[in-house]
């Protein structure tokens, strides 16, 4: 016979399990969601279109058609460099300058002084004609960055529908951390022996450094010397003297050593200002 205690005890024990069962059971907590990645920060068009030299890549209607004629056999394509609201096409006969102004994606520009000497090339005067009917069209930018380390790349849209795609190239100034600073060469027309152990019977330029006033005018010139490393885009021809235009970058960045076995400048080519063949 229960006791009872143990009567009490096993009714309050039933009616604690029953409750258990009848209380509705918390729901599981959601999965927790996956984060999404923030949209990447847009470019700043200001910076980027300076920082980088654009060559066409393709030309498209508005049918988006591949449009032939505006990439030359044997020439290098078409070349729109963007510097302190100037706009200048390169890798023509003539050269045609353009001022432009951004807002947003959008662009205007507006066509200003071209050159007008015959271009011996075929086809490269009607190419000119072409891009400077085209070019104030000019009304919207698309930049992408390409996968990995894929070049950055620049599509140009005109009001007519057509659209350029362009590739970018770092100009001098952003693959050497600075603005350098423009200095002009006299070029000797025959190059001589220098020392480079890694490249023997290597043959350098000779060069001296030109001084000139505010109007032109020759002031001076420095000592001939050895010039390792060369001058980017400038191919010497044997028995021409020339004197060049040329920007010089410090090859070290700040606070960086200079690299290995490298001259202390590197030299790019601005303008040719003099060519004289010398016998």
């Amino acid at each position: 016979m229960t006791s009872l205690p143990q009567a009490i005890g096993s009714l309050a024990l039933a009616a604690l399990l029953s409750a258990c069962a009848q209380s509705p059971q918390a729901p599981p907590a959601p999965p927790p969601q996956a984060r999404s990645a923030p949209p990447p920060a847009p470019m700043d068009f200001s910076q980027t279109l300076p920082a980088y030299d654009w060559d066409l890549a393709a030309a498209y209607d508005a049918r988006g058609q591949s449009m032939p004629g505006w990439r030359l056999p044997g020439r290098p394509p078409l070349r729109l460099h963007f510097q302190d609201d100037r706009l200048a096409v390169q890798n023509l006969c003539n050269a045609i300058g353009a001022s432009y102004r951004l807002a947003g994606e959008r662009i205007e520009v507006g066509l200003g002084a071209m050159t007008k000497r015959l271009c011996p090339e075929a086809g490269l005067m009607a190419l000119e004609q072409r891009v400077a009917a085209q070019l104030p069209l000019a009304q919207r930018l698309v930049l992408r960055r390409g996968a990995g380390n894929a070049a950055l790349q620049l599509a140009l849209h005109f009001a007519d529908g057509a659209r350029w795609e362009l590739v970018g190239a770092p100009t001098p100034a952003t693959r050497y951390g600075s603005a350098g600073e423009r200095v002009f060469l006299e070029v000797a027309p025959r190059t001589v022996p220098c020392n480079n152990p890694l490249m023997p019977r290597t043959q350098c330029l000779r060069v001296r450094e030109l001084r000139y006033d505010d109007r032109g005018l020759r002031q001076g010139a420095g000592e001939w010397r050895v010039l390792h490393g060369g001058i980017e885009g400038f191919d010497h021809e044997a028995g021409f003297r020339q004197v060049l235009r040329v920007q010089r970058f410090p090859t070290a960045r700040p606070g960086q050593p200079a690299p290995a076995d490298a001259p202390d400048h590197a030299y790019v080519l601005d303008t040719v200002i003099e060519t004289e063949r010398v016998r």
